[in-house]
């Protein structure tokens, strides 16, 4: 699992039958506070996440273990939205 943060939306008009009805958004990993650090990629929402949310990923095949993406072409899946994160005793995010 990664923790990354919605930055925006991607629309496709033309995909995958399996991908229909399907919220696509652009994610990028952030270290335990949030703070931004990989590039960008798109996960398929699971969780009504939106711009500026802070998320938990999965990836690879770990992304199509859900009820929403089983069996379907996806290779990264937002499943859960962050409420806090605490590390070493600090609370390094709150929403």
């Amino acid at each position: 699992m990664l923790i990354a943060r919605v930055v925006g939306s991607a629309v496709s008009t033309i995909k995958d039958e399996k991908l229909k009805d399907r919220k696509l958004l652009i994610c990028c990993q952030t270290d335990e506070t949030g703070k931004v650090i990989g590039k960008p990629y798109v996960a398929v929402d699971t969780v009504d996440a939106g711009e500026g949310d802070l998320v938990l990923t999965a990836a690879g095949s770990s992304a199509r273990q859900t009820t929403t993406t089983k069996n379907t072409p996806v290779d990264s899946v937002i499943m859960a939205v962050i409420d806090s994160l605490v590390v070493e005793g600090k609370v390094t995010f709150r929403n």
